[in-house]
C-alpha cells in the first residue's frame, strides 16, 4: 500500500542492493544503496593520494626510546611513526580464528620490543606498510607486518599463520573453509586469512585469488631490489579497484557507473574473478546526474547535519571534538506511546541503527561516547548493547564496544585509518575559526569601552579619536550604549567619532588618533 501511494505521488522507490559510482574530473564517489538507503559512502580526490595499505621502502631517521618508537622517512614531508610493537611479528587479530597447517619450519626466535633498535638502527632500510594516513598535523602510522588484501584472501608474506574471519559464523561453512585452507599451496613462510566475503565461495576462487596475490608480492620484491629508500614499492589500488575488491559481492544486484572508462576497468577486474558478475556492471548514460537519480545527494547532505532525525520522531546529535565523538540521543517528537519505557527503548534501538550507519558514512572514529536515554530495565539495556554489537559487525573498520554504564553512556572505539569525511570535505570557517560561534555585540561593546578607558588614561594629551567597528557593533553602540559613550567623552574631555566598515571582522575594532592618523595599540 505504501509503495502504491509513493508511485502515485511520483516518489522513487528502490529495492535490492546497488553500488552507485560517480566519476568526475576532480573526484570519484561511491555509494552503497540498500533498498534505496545509503549505507556506505566513499570519496577520492584525484589530487589526493590514498596511502593506507601502500607499502614503502623507508629509512629509519631517529629512535625515541622514551616513546618506544622510531620515525621513518618514507618520502613524505612528515616522517612516519613506527611503534616498537608494530615492528614485532604480530599474532593473528582477535577477529581471526587460527587454522593449523603442517609445517616443517622451526619455531623462529621470539623478538621483543628491546630488540627493535638493534634490528632497525638509525640509517637502516625497512619495509613498511601504512596503517593510518596523515591526520591533521600527525604523520602516517606504519607497521612492518605486511599484508596484501585480495578478493577472498589476505596474504601475509612474513608470517606463516593462517586463519578464517570470525565474522563467518556458520560452523559447517567454517569447517569447509578450514579444509580448503589446508589444501591451498601457500608458499613457504607465508600465511593467508580467509576474508568474510569468502563465505560460500568455491575452492577454485581461493586458488585463483592466492595465485594473483603471490604474483603481486613477486612484483613488490622486484621493486624492493630495484628502488632506493625512501620510495614506494606498492600503491594501494584506486577507489574503483577497491570497490570491486571489497563491495562487489553476491549481495550486490547491480553496479551503476556514469563513466565508460571506469565501467571497462571494473569489467576487466571482475572478469578475472567471475565472468557472470561482469554483467552486473552497467553504464549509466542519462541526463540526470546519477547521484540525483537515485536520491543519494539529498541523503548525503542530510547525513552531515549535526542533528539527524530517526523514523520514530526522535533524533541524535553528533559533535566531533579533538578528544572524542559525542553522540546524544533524544526522544524529540516521539512522545505518543502510552508506555514510556517502550517509547524510550524504541528510540534507543533506532538510534543504535543510525549511529552505526553514521560512523561508517562520516568515517569518524577514535573514542565514541553515546549518551542514550536512561532505561530502568536491565533487559532493555542489554537489548540496546546487543543491537549495537550486531550493527557494528558490518563495519570494515575495527570496533570495540562496552555495555551501557549506570549513567546511560555507551563507550566504543572505531579504528581511524584516514581523515574523516567531514575533514576531507570541509575546512574550518575562516570567520569563527571553527568555533561555530562569535562574540555577541554586547560583549564587543563591553570590550571596546574597556579598551577606550585604557587608551584615554594612557594618552591624556590626545583629545580626538576615530573608531572603526563592524556594522553590527555600530548598531549596538547607537541604539543601546550611546549614553555610556557620551559619559566617556565627558570624563576624559575628548571627542569620539565612530564609523562602520563592512569588511571589519565582528570581533575586531580599530582606534586611531585623529590628529596623526596613527593606530593606537595597547
Amino acid at each position: 500500500m505504501i509503495d502504491k501511494v509513493k508511485k502515485m505521488l511520483g516518489i522513487r522507490t528502490e529495492t535490492g542492493n546497488k553500488l552507485i559510482i560517480n566519476c568526475e574530473r576532480l573526484e570519484r564517489r561511491v555509494a552503497l544503496l540498500e533498498n534505496g538507503q545509503v549505507e556506505e559512502y566513499s570519496i577520492e580526490r584525484t589530487t589526493e593520494r590514498n596511502i593506507v595499505g601502500s607499502i614503502f621502502k623507508g629509512r629509519v631517521k631517529n629512535i625515541e626510546h622514551g616513546l618506544k618508537a622510531m620515525f621513518v622517512d618514507i618520502g613524505f614531508e612528515k616522517n612516519a611513526f613506527l611503534h616498537f610493537w608494530d615492528a614485532i611479528p604480530a599474532a593473528l587479530d582477535s577477529g581471526v580464528e587460527e587454522v593449523e597447517r603442517k609445517s616443517g619450519r622451526k619455531q623462529p626466535k621470539k623478538i621483543t620490543s628491546a630488540d627493535i633498535p638493534k634490528i632497525y638502527p638509525v640509517g637502516s632500510e625497512v619495509l613498511v606498510q601504512v596503517t593510518k594516513g596523515p591526520i591533521s598535523n600527525k604523520g602516517p602510522r606504519i607497521t612492518t607486518n605486511i599484508s596484501l588484501a585480495g578478493r577472498y584472501l589476505v596474504l601475509m608474506p612474513f608470517s606463516d599463520q593462517c586463519g578464517i574471519s570470525r565474522k563467518i559464523e556458520d560452523p559447517k561453512e567454517r569447517d569447509r573453509l578450514r579444509k580448503i585452507l589446508k589444501k591451498l599451496e601457500i608458499p613457504e613462510n607465508m600465511g593467508v586469512i580467509v576474508r568474510t566475503v569468502g563465505e560460500g565461495q568455491r575452492e577454485r576462487y581461493f586458488i585463483r585469488d592466492l595465485s594473483l596475490l603471490v604474483d603481486q608480492w613477486a612484483k613488490i620484491e622486484e621493486a624492493v631490489k630495484s628502488k632506493g629508500a625512501p620510495n614506494y614499492v606498492f600503491q594501494e589500488p584506486d577507489l574503483i579497484e577497491r570497490t570491486v575488491r571489497d563491495f562487489l559481492t553476491d549481495e550486490i544486484d547491480a553496479v551503476m557507473c556514469d563513466s565508460e572508462e571506469a565501467v571497462k576497468q571494473m569489467g576487466d577486474l571482475v572478469g578475472q574473478i567471475s565472468r557472470r558478475s561482469k554483467n552486473r556492471v552497467q553504464f549509466y548514460n542519462e541526463p540526470t546526474p546519477i547521484f540525483e537519480k537515485f536520491g543519494i545527494q539529498k541523503q548525503i547532505d542530510d547525513a552531515f547535519h549535526r542533528q539527524v532525525w530517526l523514523p520514530c520522531g526522535g533524533y541524535i546529535v553528533i559533535d566531533e571534538t579533538e578528544a572524542l565523538i559525542a553522540i546524544d540521543v533524544n526522544t524529540g517528537r516521539n512522545k505518543g506511546a502510552k508506555d514510556v519505557e517502550k517509547t524510550i527503548l524504541q528510540t534507543n534501538l533506532e538510534a543504535v541503527d543510525e549511529i552505526a550507519r553514521q560512523l561508517r558514512l562520516r568515517n569518524i572514529g577514535g573514542l565514541v561516547i553515546g549518551d542514550f536515554i536512561d532505561m530502568k530495565s536491565r533487559k532493555d539495556q542489554q537489548n540496546v548493547f546487543n543491537r549495537m554489537k550486531d550493527r557494528l559487525r558490518r563495519d570494515k573498520a575495527k570496533t570495540h564496544v562496552l555495555p551501557l554504564s549506570n549513567l546511560g553512556l555507551m563507550e566504543m572505539t572505531r579504528q581511524r585509518a584516514a581523515e574523516s569525511l567531514s575533514g576531507s570535505i570541509y575546512e574550518n570557517c575562516p570567520y569563527c575559526h571553527g568555533r561555530g560561534t562569535v562574540k555577541s555585540s554586547m560583549t564587543m561593546s563591553v570590550e571596546l569601552q574597556r579598551t577606550l578607558h585604557q587608551v584615554l588614561r594612557k594618552n591624556p594629551d590626545l583629545h580626538e579619536y576615530k573608531v572603526t567597528v563592524s556594522p553590527h557593533l555600530l548598531a549596538r553602540l547607537r541604539s543601546d550604549d550611546e549614553e555610556l559613550l557620551v559619559e566617556i567623552e565627558r570624563r576624559y574631555a575628548c571627542r569620539l567619532s565612530f564609523r562602520a566598515d563592512p569588511a571589519m571582522h565582528h570581533e575586531q575594532f580599530v582606534i586611531v588618533d585623529a590628529a596623526s592618523g596613527s593606530e593606537i595599540k595597547l
